[in-house]
């Protein structure tokens, strides 16, 4: 095997000490989710028959993605990333201890164990996002959907071994042993995580506010064909995908000899499939774009859906399991390769936290829909639509909104001096304008690239607003308007300036006629103050 081989194995990103460990971590975080998740819905059928409250489980463990899943980004950006985890992996021990106290104490009540499991959900919604951040900065670019392939894989793996774990500490021990162990593993991975070391470097203009931090990431996105377009369409795939997984517990039931154990044994042949995938992933990403390789998954995820739809038989359904996991995971990697390669470093851990809510938003939304349709008519049914409607949606995104197949160079360039003043202003927006010079017969050229890529960098820099003047007396002359919420966040747009942005900048300056380059004033914009 050559040393390229080599390199761009599925397993070659293990090979990296630091990234081997942050991953058995990962591997440990989430088999722990997976034992919290099913002693907290056993133990919540032991304390209370009516459904709701058993339903709220998954509410009150999913519901802080919602809540929190962008504030999360925005401090996983901001704040030392090893300590962040750090703190999120304690938060979760701790949870789970004073889970197992209550319970051993006799004391755990339906309303309890609610606010005790969204207590867990918090952590969980402010882990994601700053591993998802930390990851690409482990390993090479070339070995990123390697990386990102194994992260998958200790899901899967998770689903199988954490619920196997808990099923059998509580038919032996009980529930509070589930969760002193969740709490043990917890601190495990709390002391492998202090033991990465890892310099975090404050940014020497301060931490960004949230509420801007938030805001400029919304941006960010908003601002991006690219990541909308990925945005999308994991948004079609988990929507229409999640229908499976919604009724699958009544699909085992229904079939011939089905129960718990046929149940089982569906989620782990969807594991095993999701796992076995990973090894084919790197040549099909060298095969297929990337709307080509998610399309293909969205079919086998059909064709998955509709055998489990008409069959009753487990030698069927297991196989057909399996390669919907297969093409749960093929779609996810490429997607999530796909808006990794798509973000920089300074926005990255908002920008996966915005795809893990579209996950998690899709999935919520499809489980209630696809539920209903059920009620409605019959499971069959309701799955079938999914099936067939979920491969439609994934075809008309394609065809609506293709990738363009460029990705731009997200290389951080620091190559434009940042303006010096002695007495920075404390407070105030701050309006910049660039002044052009422009041969009118180019004019219409130019305009159509400053309405275009000009506008979407500087608000995805995090920009208040953009505008572009034309002077109605010198029809040459041109001026780009941005408005700054503060000196300070001004600055920080330089220390965001990629390599694409330099050649943004250079077909601009292409326009530009005359020896000296565009004029570039900045004025504070004054506010007035009424007297009381």
């Amino acid at each position: 095997m050559s040393r390229t081989d080599d390199d761009l194995s599925p397993i070659a990103p293990l090979r990296l000490p630091v990234f081997r460990m942050l991953w058995i971590t990962w591997l440990v975080a989430n088999v722990c989710m997976w034992m919290n998740d099913v002693a907290a819905a056993w133990l919540m059928t032991s304390l209370t028959t009516t459904p709701l409250w058993v339903a709220l489980v998954q509410t009150a463990s999913t519901l802080p993605v919602f809540l929190l899943g962008l504030p999360s980004g925005a401090l996983a950006d901001g704040l030392d990333r090893k300590r962040y985890f750090l703190v999120t992996q304690l938060w979760v021990a701790v949870v789970a201890a004073i889970l197992s106290a209550f319970i051993f104490l006799g004391t755990m009540s339906p309303a309890l164990l609610l606010a005790l499991t969204f207590a867990n959900g918090i952590g969980l919604a402010m882990r994601w996002p700053v591993f998802s951040a930390i990851v690409p900065t482990l390993v090479p670019r070339l070995q990123l959907p390697a990386a990102l392939a194994l992260n998958g894989v200790s899901m899967n793996a998770s689903r199988i071994i954490g619920p196997l774990l808990a099923g059998a500490l509580i038919a032996s021990a009980g529930s509070a042993w589930v969760f002193l162990l969740n709490a043990v593993l917890s601190l495990v991975a709390a002391v492998i995580i202090s033991r990465w070391k890892h310099e975090h470097q404050p940014h020497p203009l301060g931490r960004e506010r949230l509420t801007t931090a938030m805001r400029v990431g919304l941006q960010y996105v908003a601002q991006s064909y690219h990541l909308k377009g990925v945005l999308l369409r994991i948004s079609i795939f988990f929507f229409h995908s999640t229908a499976l997984l919604a009724l699958l517990a009544l699909l085992a039931r229904g079939m011939q000899g089905g129960g718990a154990g046929t149940f089982t044994l569906l989620l782990a042949a969807m594991g095993a499939g999701a796992i076995a995938s990973t090894a084919f992933l790197p040549g099909l990403r060298r095969r297929y774009s990337r709307d080509r390789l998610v399309l293909r998954g969205a079919v086998l995820q059909a064709s998955a859906m509709a055998t489990m739809a008409w069959t009753d038989q487990v030698w069927l359904a297991v196989p057909a399991m399996f390669f919907g996991g297969a093409a749960w995971i093929t779609s996810a990697n490429t997607l999530s390769v796909s808006i990794q390669m798509g973000l920089p470093d300074w926005v990255r851990a908002r920008g996966m936290s915005m795809y893990q809510m579209a996950i998690m938003g899709a999935s919520a939304l499809g489980a209630a829909i696809w539920g209903q349709v059920a009620t409605w008519t019959s499971v069959p049914i309701s799955l079938g639509i999914a099936a067939v409607t979920g491969l439609m949606a994934m075809f008309l995104a394609n065809r609506l909104m293709p990738d363009a197949g460029l990705e731009d160079d997200l290389t951080p360039k620091r190559i434009f001096p940042a303006p010096q003043i002695e007495a920075p202003p404390p407070q105030g927006q701050v309006m910049v304008m660039v002044e052009y010079l422009v041969d009118p017969a180019r004019a219409a050229e130019f305009r159509d690239l400053m309405l275009g890529e000009g506008r979407r960098s500087r608000l995805r820099h995090g920009a208040l607003s953009w505008e572009l003047l034309h002077d109605i007396h010198e029809s040459n002359r041109f001026v780009e308007v941005i408005i700054d919420e503060s000196w300070t966040d001004h600055l920080r747009r330089f220390d965001r300036v990629t390599a694409a942005d330099v050649a943004l900048r250079d077909r601009k300056l292409a326009f530009h006629l005359g020896q000296e380059p565009p004029r570039v004033t900045r004025s504070l914009m004054e506010t007035t103050v009424n007297a009381s």
